[in-house]
């Protein structure tokens, strides 16, 4: 296969390529490696938070709300601000193509570990796969954006069809995980066989292991349609070679020395865990250091670009903030809150989690279809921000008027399906085009790091969603309704803050962003 290069550096496979639904053939691999790897993460995460709370009777480590919303909002931040180090180490070092298949190794070790009845098994497992998460999840994302030129309008096509992927295994994994951790029927088969039935926690965790691992073997055995794409750091000239922004100057490391420090000394101030409460704020106080030592000696246009994904990351966070309590303060409002029989036939909580993927699964295609007919006339990537958070919003209005009614016993189930639908809208409009406008704008010796920013966004709206189950204590719907009322709001006030600065941030970019 030939493959192009445009005239940032990036090597991308030829226009005339369209073996995947009108996409390079490479897409494809990528698309199911992904696919696997969201299955693993999304199938252990639909019971973390409850395998934690539940009781030692039942199988569970007996840790507190409070206790276990810390470990998980520890837990999920350190799996989207780990992508900065994964980024950097494979703009730098590693590559994207070996990043991911070291990744997933990583990950897969993570599963397994956990698989085993063991409380340090348990915490070796979730820090192997927030690790390998770090290498894999920026840099498959990088590899996508150099599957397309800068100018190819394909390319938010593409990644809302690598995003539609990501949910398709986010939809089977609770499904499956979810049977075979909480389903009556597996713990009855095992208990048959003479195991212990409340084991069945660790056979979901071992089944999330067994999708990372076929994730791996489809990456490798799909290799080849990649063609160059990821094999090594991008491709540097000698003029580039000698950009200061390349070096790592003394003012950039004082900077990132000073960001770690503050973050720790805020982590360690107004966190109630210690040295767990500033090992988050300590990694994002270094990354901004070096983040600003960095991007000062960018040049003007470059300078601009990223000043642009800047702008975005923040308005991401607020998206994130919302869209992360599926896995803590509405897993739990599925769990205590919500009715779970139908026709007399009662079914784990942990389905809930697959609703949003069925709906990312049926939309995808959708949108996918709307952004490339509409081609040069179709929402600038602020705009279709503007438009998710408009969604997130009123999402979060809609739960925040069904809290008011659990006084009276369980709600009806169709009450987190509008939510989830209207979340998934948002979702569509902003993540798969934040992915590719990053990969767009980034100075292409930065494309990973820049992309672990990216992921660095939604580390810290889900830390504040994981946060967010505390609220649960009690079960109080005056609470609740107070809660959700205000996410709606700022989220709201979010979408109505980048409508107006919408124009602003136009005139910074490309035309074609």
């Amino acid at each position: 296969m030939s493959t192009s290069q445009d005239a940032s550096g990036a090597i991308a496979s030829p226009p005339g390529d369209r073996a995947f639904f009108g996409h390079p053939s490479g897409l494809s691999t990528l698309f199911f490696t992904e696919m696997w790897e969201r299955f693993s993460y999304y199938g252990m995460r639909a019971i973390l938070i409850l395998y934690m709370t539940k009781s030692f009777a039942e199988g569970g480590l007996g840790f507190d709300e409070r206790y276990a919303s810390l470990i998980y909002a520890t837990y999920v931040s350190s799996v989207w601000y780990l992508p900065l180090l994964g980024g950097w180490l494979a703009d730098k070092i590693f590559g994207a193509r070996r990043a991911v298949l070291l990744g997933g190794i990583v990950i897969a070790s993570g599963h397994y570990a956990m698989a085993i009845n063991s409380k340090i098994t348990f915490f070796a497992g979730l820090i192997l796969i927030a690790c390998g998460t770090g290498l894999l999840k920026p840099n498959i994302s990088a590899m996508v954006g150099q599957l397309y030129s800068d100018n190819d309008k394909r390319r938010d096509a593409g990644f809302s069809i690598f995003y539609m992927g990501i949910n398709l295994g986010a939809f089977l994994s609770p499904i499956v995980v979810g049977f075979l951790a909480q389903g009556a029927w597996f713990k009855n088969m095992i208990s048959s066989m003479g195991m212990n039935p409340n084991s069945s926690w660790h056979w979901g965790f071992g089944a999330a292991g067994v999708g990372m691992t076929l994730g791996i073997l489809q990456y490798l055995l799909g290799g080849k349609k990649l063609a160059h794409v990821g094999h090594k750091p991008a491709e540097r000239s000698s003029a580039i070679d000698v950009e200061p922004s390349e070096k790592l100057d003394m003012v950039t490391v004082v900077l990132a020395v000073v960001g770690g420090v503050g973050g720790a000394g805020l982590g360690m101030y107004f966190g109630e865990a210690g040295v767990v409460s500033a090992l988050f704020p300590t990694v994002v106080g270094i990354f901004a250091g070096y983040l600003i030592g960095t991007t000062r000696l960018l040049n003007g246009d470059e300078l601009k670009r990223v000043l642009v994904i800047f702008i975005l990351f923040i308005f991401s966070i607020l998206f994130w903030m919302t869209y992360e309590q599926a896995g803590s303060s509405m897993s739990l409002f599925a769990d205590r809150l919500t009715a779970t029989t139908i026709f007399g036939w009662a079914y784990p909580s942990r389905w809930f989690q697959a609703v949003p993927a069925i709906f990312v699964i049926i939309l995808a295609p959708v949108l996918g279809a709307i952004w490339q007919s509409l081609a040069e006339r179709q929402p600038s990537s602020p705009g279709k921000f503007t438009i998710g958070l408009f969604f997130a919003g009123i999402a979060f209005a809609v739960i925040a008027f069904a809290s008011t009614l659990t006084g009276g016993g369980r709600v009806s189930p169709m009450w987190l399906v509008v939510v989830y639908f209207l979340q998934t809208i948002g979702e569509l409009c902003l993540s798969p085009v934040g992915l590719s406008t990053v990969t767009k704008l980034s100075p292409k010796r930065m494309v990973g790091l820049m992309l672990g920013v990216w992921f660095l966004s939604i580390s810290i709206g889900s830390y504040i969603a994981g946060q967010a189950a505390r609220l649960f204590e009690g079960n109080n719907p005056a609470v609740l309704t107070k809660a959700f009322g205000i996410f709606a709001g700022v989220t709201l006030a979010a979408a109505l803050i980048l409508a107006i600065l919408t124009p602003l941030i136009k005139k910074m970019t490309p035309k074609a962003a």
